[in-house]
């Protein structure tokens, strides 16, 4: 599998995973179990652990702020105390009279049972004192006891257990209070406590305070065998917490990959607002994963913080929403972000008391975040474009889960739901890795597309090149023949034609001899194979063109009374040495000896090449009369010997004095380079 098909594969293989992860989690968070079972009164027999309490009794205390932080340091002072006996001052403890406990229907909400007690004015803080009876099963309590509830939204909360020296706090979670909103509440008794109320009941009051017109949620309690509830808050905190830090951690590091690409693409905002997008969101579910702040200022700021990271996470995806569609819409643009830095600006916890809470900001965003997704939806259906329909989609299902956050934060419904914007957030991320798996698909289409129109273009082109190179091939061969057939024309023309010429018409006017007639057609035979022999593929070897030129010449030489001397060294290969070229060196060396056979009187004839490395020489050394050079007129002969020279890059020297022989010294260079201009000659 090559690189794309494995990209391919892996962003197919993200996105069934973050679909089948996203209806598990909302099937578990709907999930009721059926077996649950209403919390048992005083009056009535007692319910065994391991079941559900959907009801409790309920008794409310008045209390001053004074008071609820002296409770606190009562339980502070209790905590990991060896006695903890008359610990909780008596104003401070749980209602004895019996009138003051009323039953209560469980989840109980903000408001609900708020006069009861007969509670008159409005105290600054209400203890809320949420009463549970159990009884063991088969009248032996299990080695280890726990207490589970869903959810319990208050300050922090605290659980007690009747004994028989009163009231035993057994819980305190002043160090969770900032958490216990989005965590479920789950307390171990001690072994010690259950092992003293073998085959009795046990009464567990849940402290939940509460201030003033703050809302508060408290859920259905579970109490029982450890090994039996524990699964129940495992799964709870799993789905409440567990899967929005997972999606936390896979948001950034889908981010970090998106910024890469956009680092390596940046004609595509699309990576850029994802990898933007991402840490907008996690920041937005900052809570899931530090500690909040201790002191209420910084507390205050950390809320304004992620609570605005919202608005830009709307923002962010609306904006890359639009990277899918057709058009730009600037202005709409423009507006929207306008809208997020003023809903910033004007929730700064400086003035936050003044225009409202966090829930009215929420608000704000889900009014805008529907009229975004209306207009994405619209869109999306009027473009056609499949990747911006599924956007809207999962935008559509995301409001509705935002809703839901929304109606659970404001205390108005499902209390025991858990917050599913992190679920949300799979969504979105699906909807995004589907739209950038289109994208990148249909890219790599239209690539393979494009390839393969350029090569059926190529192969095209490469055929009508090949017709075009072979038409000029033919040209030039063509060419190449009609130029040797006029070289060979003029050659035997100058030459062997006259020469055969002359020879008859001598004959015919009975002005020459048979010997001589005889050896004017040696020559011009000697001629004919001198041309025949330039034809032949010499591989630019100038040595094995004067070999076959010796044995051409070598019986005329030798009939002559000549002997020749074959001083011949080894030269480098001339590159430009081609047919018409050697022709001009087989008819210098030939007029050479031959004007030494006819002319030299000579005995001996001397060949001799040398190699002077930028060029080479070719000398004809003879020991005959010779000739002086300054009295001696240059004939037809000495002027078409240095033409050819010049036409060969080289040139040509005669050196001859009286009675001292001559020599002819051809040089010829070894690397041949023609001026601009400059036609070589044939």
């Amino acid at each position: 599998m090559d690189l794309p098909d494995a990209i391919h594969s892996l962003l197919r293989r993200s996105l069934l995973a973050l679909l089948a992860v996203i209806l598990l989690g909302c099937g578990l968070a709907f999930y009721t179990p059926a077996r649950a079972q209403a919390m048992s009164l005083p009056e009535a027999p007692a319910q065994h652990a391991g079941e559900q309490a959907q009801a409790a009794e309920l008794a409310l205390s008045a209390w001053s702020r004074s008071e609820l932080d002296a409770w606190w340091a009562a339980l502070r002072a209790m905590d990991g105390a060896a006695d903890k006996r008359g610990g909780l001052p008596a104003h401070l403890q749980p209602p004895e009279d019996p009138k003051a406990w009323a039953t209560v229907a469980l989840p109980d909400l903000s408001g609900r049972g708020a006069s009861a007690g007969g509670i008159k004015a409005e105290p600054a803080v209400q203890m809320r004192w949420y009463r549970f009876r159990y009884a063991p099963e088969q009248g032996r309590w299990p080695t280890s006891v726990a207490l589970y509830m869903p959810r319990l939204v208050s300050m922090a909360a605290a659980v007690l257990v009747r004994s028989n020296e009163g009231w035993q706090p057994i819980f305190d979670n002043q160090a969770g209070a900032r958490e216990q909103w989005v965590r479920p509440l789950w307390v171990v008794f001690p072994a010690a406590l259950t092992e003293l109320r073998q085959h009795q009941m046990i009464d567990v009051v849940v402290a939940v305070p509460v201030a003033t017109g703050a809302a508060f949620s408290v859920s259905t309690a579970w109490l029982g065998a450890r090994e039996d509830v524990e699964t129940r808050f495992q799964r709870r905190w799993w789905l409440q917490i567990g899967v929005p830090q997972a999606t936390g951690l896979t948001l950034i590091a889908l981010g970090l990959f998106s910024l890469s690409l956009w680092v390596r693409r940046r004609d595509e905002p699309a990576f850029l607002l994802f990898a933007i997008l991402s840490a907008a969101w996690w920041v937005r579910n900052l809570h899931y994963h530090l500690e909040l702040p201790r002191k209420a200022l910084g507390l205050e700021w950390f809320w304004w913080l992620t609570n605005a990271s919202m608005s830009w996470v709307m923002l962010l995806i609306f904006l890359f929403a639009l990277r899918f569609a057709h058009r730009r819409f600037e202005l709409l643009e423009r507006c929207m972000v306008g809208f997020v830095l003023i809903s910033g600006l004007l929730t700064l916890p400086w003035w936050n008391e003044v225009l409202g809470s966090s829930l009215l900001q929420h608000g704000a965003n889900a009014l805008v975040g529907t009229l975004a997704v209306l207009f994405v939806m619209r869109l999306a259906w009027s473009e056609g474009s499949r990747e911006l329909r599924m956007i809207a989609l999962s935008l559509m299902l995301s409001l509705l889960l935002g809703m839901h956050d929304l109606t659970l934060l404001a205390g108005a419904a499902w209390p025991e739901h858990i917050y599913l914007m992190p679920y949300a957030t799979l969504l979105t991320l699906a909807s995004f890795l589907y739209a950038v798996q289109r994208r990148y698909t249909g890219a790599l289409s239209e690539v393979e597309l494009l390839n393969r129109q350029l090569g059926e273009r190529l192969q095209l082109q490469s055929t009508e090149l090949q017709a075009q190179y072979e038409r000029l091939r033919e040209a030039e061969r063509q060419q190449a023949l009609l130029i040797e057939r006029q070289r060979l024309m003029q050659d035997m023309h100058d030459g062997l034609g006259s020469s055969l010429l002359s020879a008859m018409v001598a004959v015919e006017q009975g002005s020459m001899d048979q010997d001589k007639v005889v050896e004017v057609l040696r020559e011009c035979v000697d001629d004919l194979r001198l041309v025949i022999d330039s034809l032949e593929p010499v591989a630019h070897d100038l040595v094995a063109l004067l070999a076959t030129m010796r044995y051409r010449l070598g019986k005329r030489l030798q009939a002559g009374g000549l002997m020749l001397e074959w001083d011949v060294q080894d030269l480098p290969l001339l590159e430009w040495l081609e047919p018409p070229d050697a022709l001009h060196v087989l008819r210098l060396m030939q007029e050479a000896l031959s004007n030494v056979l006819k002319h030299a009187r000579a005995t001996r004839v001397r060949m001799v090449t040398r190699n002077h490395s930028r060029y080479v020489e070719i000398r004809v050394e003879d020991d005959g009369d010779g000739f002086d050079i300054a009295t001696a007129q240059m004939g037809r002969g000495l002027k078409s010997q240095q033409r050819r020279a010049l036409r060969l890059g080289g040139s040509l020297r005669i050196d001859s004095s009286l009675g001292h022989g001559t020599r002819l010294s051809l040089r010829l260079p070894v690397s041949r380079e023609e001026a601009p201009g400059q036609q070589k000659p044939s």
